[in-house]
């Protein structure tokens, strides 16, 4: 028997298995497990009996669609899906727009102190979300705000940006501000992938730096433009910190301001962590067909372009 026929040791084909191991059992225990058990409590229910008193006055039973009917006729839940929405338009043009801007700022040329400039965008993203809440909230508080009282020295107008219109715009700053320095990076980088060669040629071409950013360097990065706007909607489906920091600053802020407050408020509020379990069940579907349509999307129009 040659050598390529000999049979390998049993140790050896379960190598993998072995250093798969590790990483499937996390995934078991703190990914598939509690989305099952989600699901499994979406499908049922408590029903009460009499006065609710007593050891059988309360059993957990089968429920069906029974929660996620409930879900999708609840109008708090229904309107929150709608601030979010307006909410994200708001926050993802704006946010992208100044980490493109940011980033061919940075790869250009002429830019001076670089590094500190990168560090400086970069920083916000790096103060945690609940603290960047925090800090902005105060600052929207007209006792204790600075802007406020220099505003009132000028004798210029006031505006309460924690009330009405202007709240979604508070709530927008806060994501920008903490959002934009990572989305810099991720282009910025693959700015820096391109090969110079490829500006050296559009400079002999004859075109000016704003010419090569828009039909060079923008073309270049598309796919991370792509990669943050996909990052960038899950993370505006998932706003939940700078609402519930700002809710105790303000009365325009509900406890189903969004659909993940509504969650909670039902979960530990209530005590409804059935109806609550159908929500978030809810909510992880739309996000995950609003992701899939939206990257099988952009993946199409790629082969496209390609096959031009």
């Amino acid at each position: 028997m040659t050598t390529a026929h000999r049979r390998r040791p049993y140790g050896v084909e379960a190598a993998p298995y072995g250093f798969l191991l590790p990483a499937a059992t996390l995934f078991a225990l703190f990914f598939a497990l509690p989305i099952g058990y989600a699901v499994w409590l979406s499908l049922h229910k408590v029903r009460v009996s009499g006065l609710g008193l007593g050891s059988g006055a309360r059993k957990e039973v089968w429920a069906g669609v029974e929660n996620y009917t409930d879900a999708f006729t609840d109008g708090e839940l229904l309107d929150g899906a709608l601030r979010v929405l307006g909410y994200g338009c708001i926050v993802v043009p704006v946010m992208l727009g100044l980490a493109l801007l940011f980033a061919l700022m940075l790869d250009s040329e002429r830019v001076r102190l670089a590094p500190f400039t990168r560090l400086a965008i970069f920083l916000p993203y790096a103060v945690p979300g609940v603290v960047a809440a925090l800090l902005w909230g105060f600052l929207y508080l007209p006792d204790v705000s600075p802007f406020y009282y220099v505003l009132q020295k000028l004798g210029m107008p006031q505006p309460d940006l924690l009330d009405g219109g202007p709240l979604y715009l508070a709530l927008s700053n806060i994501a920008v501000w903490g959002g934009t320095g990572f989305n810099m990076i991720v282009i910025y980088t693959s700015l820096q992938a391109v090969p110079a060669e490829v500006y050296e040629a559009a400079k002999l071409d004859g075109a000016t730096p704003l010419q090569i950013a828009l039909r060079v360097k923008i073309p270049m990065v598309a796919p991370s433009l792509v990669l943050t706007f996909f990052f960038s909607i899950i993370a505006t489906l998932q706003v939940f910190s700078e609402p519930t920091t700002l809710k105790p600053l303000t009365n325009s802020v509900s406890t189903t301001w969004s659909p993940l407050m509504k969650v909670y408020r039902d979960a530990f509020g209530t005590g409804d962590v059935h109806q609550a379990a159908a929500e978030a069940v809810i909510i992880a579907l739309a996000t995950l067909v609003l992701s899939f349509g939206f990257l099988r999307g952009a993946n199409r129009r790629n082969k496209q372009e390609a096959a031009r």
